[in-house]
């Protein structure tokens, strides 16, 4: 993927920022990304997206996400159901498993047909173990389909950003296979561009009132 950050009008980014944004994208590595909450860590993946035009594909992490659901799930309930209450085509959905087979947002990243942008979002919120599931099939970029017994292989490399709000550690096996930085709480100047480019219409002067 040769593509270039150089910014966005709707997203004030410091040059450590773009730099890291396109040292992750060189070294295909994901760009690990954490801060305060609030400081333009998801919007950094939706405005990188926009300016290179790649679809964005984002997995939003809960407490209760398992690793497994970014790569696919095997519907069994729905498969026997349907096998017990047989169907108008003789059973034909139930015999073929790819029917039951729900894939998660990795697959559809893998398989795009062009390159994509993938956001997997406040990581920090998910289970100790999360990050380490993942390792492999984000290092390797592919994974195993048991129950249809095929490999899952990347068409191509996504551009992929990992957020964390930072409110517990993550594993020192995950960390060292992505490129970090720190969005720090802008300071005066960065604050003053970034309601320039929210508000361009303000005026500079109003404060303190007459």
């Amino acid at each position: 993927m040769n593509m270039k950050f150089q910014g966005s009008k709707n997203y004030v980014a410091t040059q450590d920022l773009m730099l890291a944004v396109n040292a992750s994208a060189a070294l295909k590595k994901p760009l690990l990304v954490k801060g305060e909450p609030g400081t333009g860590k998801t919007m950094l993946a939706e405005e990188v997206a926009q300016a290179l035009n790649l679809p964005l594909l984002q997995w939003h992490i809960k407490s209760t996400t398992k690793a497994q659901q970014g790569l696919y799930e095997y519907d069994a309930v729905s498969r026997l159901r349907d096998s017990q209450l047989g169907g108008l085509d003789g059973g034909e959905k139930v015999k073929n498993i790819h029917n039951y087979i729900v894939k998660g947002v990795l697959w559809q990243a893998f398989t795009a047909d062009e390159p994509v942008a993938l956001l997997i979002d406040e990581i920090d919120k998910a289970d100790i173990e999360f990050p380490n599931d993942l390792l492999r099939e984000i290092d390797r970029m592919e994974f195993y389909v048991y129950e249809t017994r095929e490999l899952i292989k990347a068409k191509h490399r996504p551009l992929v950003f990992i957020t964390s709000n930072n409110e517990k550690e993550l594993p020192d096996a995950f960390l060292r296979r992505c490129f970090f930085h720190y969005i720090k709480f802008p300071d005066a100047e960065t604050m003053k561009q970034i309601v320039d480019v929210h508000f361009p219409g303000l005026k500079k002067n109003c404060w303190p009132p007459p």
